[in-house]
């Protein structure tokens, strides 16, 4: 028998009101998750896809509308006190006070939850050295770089030593030096024994960091697993190709051929799932010379967690974002 998931939830849903009389806005629609402890378990999807009001609502920031979800062996409804004790949580915009030092912030956070000084102060400098912080302990907070902030932010968020973390987009605005140091410290506090849900919009950031994740678009989950998982359901390789305006004669013409198992179209380009695209692309030639179609633009490339979003979505996750 598995063992206890850390969060887990049943139809989970949040309306708001909408403009006009009775209208709503279902941000959340249904979410069902299950994220087992010890893992980076990520929320991917574009920006207004109901990912940091589900956080939000596992963080007991929001009731839920309809729906149950469990953190750390409690409802949040219920029992929400018993969550934050369990819980860390670190917000988008961060938490940091400009006029504070960093060590300043983690002694008060440490406070709050209930620690003497003189613990709080112990447990402000282990933050600062794991987190490479120790030289600018003493420095305001208005000082740091963006980079830094966000490593004082999520050191806040584990002062309590918590059994799950939340970030929400905890890389954005940054770098991809400060991105990539950033996804070291996240592993790190893995490695260490707490689990991480975070949420992103990044493709790279959830197949370089997330042990499982779930793809989330207009308030649902439309796909789950880990990231080779869910690629590999897309199966083999992906060819695009330009073909200058007989693009649906051309998706005509592959449906019917025994080596490809899906065609369709992109922005005018025709895009074809085959087995084995080093095979595929020579009998794809030979087919459209055949046709006395000549294509402009040809790519073979692997499958993508944004080519998982596009097959459950209909559009681009990279695109969306942008």
């Amino acid at each position: 028998m598995s063992p206890e998931p850390i969060i887990e939830t049943t139809g989970l849903r949040r309306t708001f009101k909408g403009r006009g009389k009775g209208a709503e806005v279902e941000a959340v629609a249904g979410v069902d998750l299950r994220v087992e402890a010890g893992d980076i378990f990520g929320f991917l999807g574009p920006n207004g896809a109901g990912k940091t009001t589900t956080l939000r609502i596992l963080a007991t920031l929001l009731p839920p509308t309809a729906g149950t979800a469990c953190v750390a062996g409690f409802d949040v409804a219920k029992h929400p006190n018993e969550v934050r004790k369990r819980i860390g949580y670190v917000a988008q915009a961060g938490g940091s006070y400009r006029e504070a030092t960093g060590r300043e912030e983690l002694v008060i956070q440490g406070r709050l939850f209930g620690m003497s000084k003189a613990d709080a102060g112990k447990r402000a400098v282990e933050i600062l050295d794991a987190l490479e912080l120790a030289d600018a302990a003493d420095r305001t907070c208005g000082t740091y770089s963006g980079g830094m902030r966000r490593r004082l932010n999520i050191g806040i968020g584990m002062v309590h030593r918590p059994a799950m973390l939340f970030l929400d987009e905890p890389t954005t605005g940054l770098d991809p030096q400060a991105r990539a140091r950033m996804w070291d410290e996240i592993r790190k506090l893995r490695d260490g024994g707490t689990t991480v849900f975070l949420t992103t919009h990044y493709l790279e950031e959830a197949d370089a960091l997330c042990d499982r994740l779930a793809i989330i678009d207009h308030g649902r989950i439309v796909a789950e697993g880990s990231p080779t998982e869910l690629k590999r359901e897309i199966a083999g390789d992906v060819i695009t190709i330009g073909v200058n305006g007989h693009a649906d004669q051309v998706v005509k013409l592959m449906a019917g051929q025994p080596f490809v198992r899906e065609a369709g179209l992109e922005d005018g380009l025709v895009r074809l799932y085959v087995d084995k695209g080093e095979e595929a692309v020579p009998s794809v030639l030979r087919l459209l010379d055949g046709h006395g179609l000549a294509p402009s633009t040809m790519d073979l490339h692997r499958p993508s967690l944004d080519d998982v979003f596009l097959k459950k979505t209909g559009r681009s996750l990279r695109e969306t974002a942008a």
